[in-house]
């Protein structure tokens, strides 16, 4: 028993020290944020509006609580999807209204109000945009950081960005976006994990002139301190999102996004969304894990709600991401292929525009290995990091 034991607390050790010398705790990092003395200057006597949600903190207090103590005019909040206070379900109508704590009007930027209007923006001198990313393209934040880029540039509005880490920014992979296939999940021609903040993100669509009729706005970045790029960012202080509840969900949220256009639940309406995955047509003799969504107050009607599901428990993959620093291919082919009967409806129609283009559908239904379809992603992906570099604001890797 003794030798059992001491085996556990071994490999238990080494599991650790493998994950810290992979990562890096997210308080060891300065936000820009939390850098008041370099951006409240630039606040002073001016008309301030907000883009942020739950995830804008200066240590435990909201961005917003903290400026208006500070005596900064805040006149409006903006909300990306899941809303200002980040409670809202994944897609779920974000209605606009007046934040009950502090009294200041909140205009939703999700569903059919996207970009801010001139009227949004009538009385606003600067806008502030502090929100916390996951660095993946069809992670929507970034679009919302386009249109608020946009609409600066046509009303001529000052942005300020408070930059965050990027967790997943230790490495770039995933199929480039085709114009195609260019909407919400995606607005520019990046990969799936792009490999930048959002800082860097927003200095790359000003400079290569990316907006809408090739405008640039006034833009300023509050860069971060001490961000190690090599790195996987651990330890977020706020969910980023309602169903990306911890580390392990952040890491394999590039993974397992793309089965959003499939026949196949990534766990909401469980304790471990984007973590779990699997569907009511796998082989139990090849996938016997199973769980049962259920309605929760985060996913009110998920996937397959009170049916039982076949799949995996992804969370042992956390070690490969992090070794291999690519996205995991194996899983896609794997359903595809053993959804009983299901091939034919495996992908609906939001699949391409989470991919970014209609190869990598093609690829899993042609028994393409994951080897074959990260090659073909080549050629693109040293387009993008060409053109990346230019825009590095922190070392890289």
């Amino acid at each position: 028993m003794r030798f059992y034991v001491f085996l556990y607390l071994f490999f238990f050790s080494l599991f650790h020290s493998f994950s810290q010398s992979r990562s890096q705790p997210y308080a060891s990092i300065t936000s820009g944020a939390a850098q008041t003395e370099l951006y409240l200057p630039m606040l002073k006597g001016k008309k301030v509006a907000l883009v942020t949600n739950a995830s804008g903190l200066i240590g435990k207090k909201l961005l917003v609580d903290t400026l208006l103590k500070r005596q900064v005019r805040i006149v409006k909040i903006f909300g990306p999807e899941h809303g200002f206070r980040g409670t809202a379900d994944a897609g779920e109508k974000v209605k606009s209204g007046k934040d009950p704590v502090t009294g200041v009007p909140v205009v939703s930027l999700y569903g059919s109000h996207k970009k801010p209007t001139k009227e949004d923006l009538a009385g606003v001198d600067v806008v502030v945009y502090d929100i916390q990313d996951v660095g993946v393209r069809f992670y929507t934040y970034i679009s919302t950081m386009t249109y608020v880029m946009e609409a600066c540039a046509e009303h001529k509005k000052e942005l300020i960005i408070l930059d965050r880490p990027n967790p997943n920014g230790f490495y770039i992979d995933g199929p480039v976006m085709t114009d195609k296939y260019k909407t919400f999940l995606g607005m520019h021609a990046i990969p799936i994990v792009y490999g930048m903040t959002c800082g860097e993100y927003a200095g790359m669509v000003n400079g290569e002139r990316w907006l809408k009729d090739s405008l640039q706005c006034h833009l300023s970045v509050i860069p971060l301190r001490h961000y190690d790029r090599t790195k996987f960012v651990s330890g977020l202080p706020v969910k980023p999102s309602p169903n990306i509840p911890n580390d392990t969900a952040v890491l394999l949220y590039p993974s397992l996004g793309l089965f959003e256009g499939t026949i196949v639940s990534v766990g909401r309406g469980t304790d471990f969304p984007f973590q779990y995955i699997g569907n009511p047509y796998m082989n139990p003799a090849v996938c016997p894990f199973r769980f049962k969504p259920r309605s929760t107050a985060v996913t009110k009607k998920p996937k397959y709600q009170d049916t039982v599901c076949y799949g995996i428990n992804t969370a042992a993959q956390f070690q490969d991401v992090l070794e291999s620093r690519q996205i995991q291919l194996d899983y896609l082919s794997l359903f595809y292929s053993q959804s009983q009967g299901k091939q034919d409806v495996f992908f609906d129609r939001n699949f391409n525009y989470h991919a970014g283009n209609e190869a990598l559908q093609e690829q899993v239904r042609g028994g393409k290995t994951a080897k074959e379809i990260r090659e073909s992603w080549q050629p693109a992906l040293h387009v993008f990091k060409d053109i990346r570099k230019k825009y590095l604001i922190y070392e890289d890797f």
